[in-house]
């Protein structure tokens, strides 16, 4: 078929489309950092829990969940987050609500994220009675009661980080990342995690565990995507 005038400039005006779409998604959604969290150091030795009360639930010992990790070394539920992202930098918002659940005398997550201002739903799955007792440094603290099927739902309106035990049985712990900004996330069973939507720039990464504290660690995010990285946490 010949080439028209009219269909050379569509022609001309579809190629510009495409090649403007091609580069559009980097400029759009920003880049990635892609890492890994790993322990630095002898593993520490785990000892089983001992259950002393309501053992007919309970069982009668416990793993110990303040450090897991993978066969290579990856941490499992710590918390990496950005600190003092720019403002051009843009990433999807965190849930609003999320839930942590206490089944058989554990928190199930043990960790959960939740932005400012947002809530969540305590839930006791267990036919025996627990309670929710927290003694944060910003957020209002709590200590109830908490009998089998009852949901308790709490807001937390200032970021921190918080632990959540149970006074009925000693070994129980859960905490709770109050996130200030939606650049939070917490790792996989193999210790990876990703964030998404950073312009080009230097940033300052921090990590948090429960058992081995917060480290910080300098980034460049640059032409490659994902910026690769590796925290590496020390043993305690």
């Amino acid at each position: 078929m010949p080439v028209t005038p009219s269909r050379a400039l569509l022609l001309g005006i579809t190629i510009v489309t495409l090649a403007t779409g091609l580069a559009a998604p980097r400029g759009a959604s920003g880049g990635s950092i892609k890492g890994t969290v790993v322990l630095k150091g002898a593993t520490p030795e785990l000892r089983k829990l001992a259950v002393t009360i309501d053992q007919y639930v309970c069982g009668k010992e416990k793993n110990p969940e303040d450090l897991v990790l993978s066969p290579q070394g990856g941490i499992r539920n710590a918390v990496v987050w950005l600190d003092k992202p720019p403002a051009t930098a843009t990433a999807e918002a965190l849930p609003s609500t999320t839930a942590m659940d206490q089944k058989e005398c554990m928190f199930a997550p043990r960790v959960v994220i939740v932005p400012t201002g947002g809530r969540i739903d305590f839930l006791n799955s267990d036919r025996l009675l627990h309670n929710l007792h927290s003694t944060p440094n910003t957020n209002p603290p709590f200590n109830r009661t908490q009998p089998k099927g009852r949901t308790i739902a709490i807001t937390f309106a200032q970021p921190e980080i918080i632990r959540v035990t149970c006074d009925l049985h000693s070994w129980m712990r859960g905490w709770v990342v109050v996130a200030e900004h939606p650049f939070y996330v917490m790792t996989d069973a193999a210790g990876e995690f990703t964030l998404r939507g950073l312009p080009p720039g230097r940033y300052t990464l921090k990590a948090w565990q429960e058992r081995l504290g917060t480290i910080s660690k300098e980034i460049v995010v640059g032409d490659q995507d994902p910026t690769a990285v590796t925290l590496e946490m020390p043993a305690r």
